[in-house]
This record gives structure tokens, sequence and C-alpha cells, in this order.
């Protein structure tokens, strides 16, 4: 599937094809399309040792960098951690921990990828933006109702007959 990829220290974009592998155990690109593209690398604190598809030893030895970069597929946006190996040919692999946090639906016949289960960024902000309306009308709510419950003389202590406040168990004093 072909994915964008937006460096961080420039916001220069790069189109990549990027390899779902669900044996895969992380997010790899390759070493030859890092340096390629330019991509800014980070040391690793501990090197990862890679074995290949059949068990064995990645000839390119551990992995030792990564790169922090923007992922884009259609409206889908994450920050991502990529480890840096010896792919050969493919230039991006987006393994198990990638699959299972957004669970794309895939449609293997059509070649389809679909971020159904996953929003968007602009998903998550009309999410975000809902929720605190939620929250407003909720608070307006109480308000409401505190009014018709509590006497007008307790109301300069309204706080406490909020929802958490209330919930507070009371220390006795001895």
């Amino acid at each position: 599937m072909k994915v964008g990829l937006e460096k961080l220290e420039n916001h220069e974009g790069v189109a990549v094809r990027a390899l779902l592998d669900s044996r895969a155990t992380g997010l790899f690109m390759d070493t030859t399309f890092v340096q390629e593209k330019g991509f800014k690398i980070e040391k690793l604190k501990k090197p990862l040792l890679v074995k290949n598809v059949d068990g064995t030893v990645n000839a390119g030895g551990a992995i030792m960098h990564q790169i922090e970069c923007n992922m884009f597929f259609k409206r889908h946006v994450e920050r991502a951690r990529i480890d840096i190996c010896n792919l050969g040919k493919t230039e991006v692999i987006l393994g198990m921990p990638w699959l299972a946090a957004h669970n794309p639906e895939i449609d293997w016949e059509k070649g389809e990828v679909k971020m159904t289960y996953c929003l968007s960024i602009y998903g998550r902000k009309k999410q975000e933006e809902k929720k605190k309306e939620v929250k407003k009308m909720e608070k307006n709510e109480n308000e409401e109702t505190l009014k018709k419950v509590v006497p007008k003389r307790f109301w300069k202590w309204k706080r406490m007959f909020g929802k958490k406040e209330s919930e507070k168990m009371l220390v006795q004093k001895t």
C-alpha cells in the first residue's frame, strides 16, 4: 500500500510502498531507502537482533537506528517510530504492532485497505469536540438539577454537591 512519510525536521514528504506483514514484529524501513531519502536517524540505546522470515539472522546485522516521522494514509495521520534494517527491495514494512493498533479492513480481492476502525486526525478532532460539548451539556444539566434540588441558601457550596465530590468518603474524626 502507498503511504506518505513526512520528515519532522523539514516537513518534506516522501511517498513509499509499504508492505503489510502480520509476521513482522515491528515497523521497519530499509537502510538504503533511508540513506537515499535523507531521513534523520536516531541511535537506539540497545541494538535489536533481526531475523528474516526464514529464521536466519539478517545479513545487515542488528538494528542500531530508527527514524521518527509522520505517516499518512488516506485521511489517517500518525507519528511513527520505524526501525532501520536491510529489507532488500522492500522499502517499509508495517508489522503486527501497527496492524493490531489500527485493525485495518483489507479487501484482498480488490487490493484495498480501509482504516474503518481507526479515526483519522480529523475524526479525532471531531470526537474531542463532541466530548467537550457533552461535558458542557452535562455541566449545564447538573447546574439546573442542582438549582431544583438544593435550597438556594446552600448554592454557595454547590461544588460540594457535584458528582465527584459526593462520591468521596467522609473521614470520621474521633
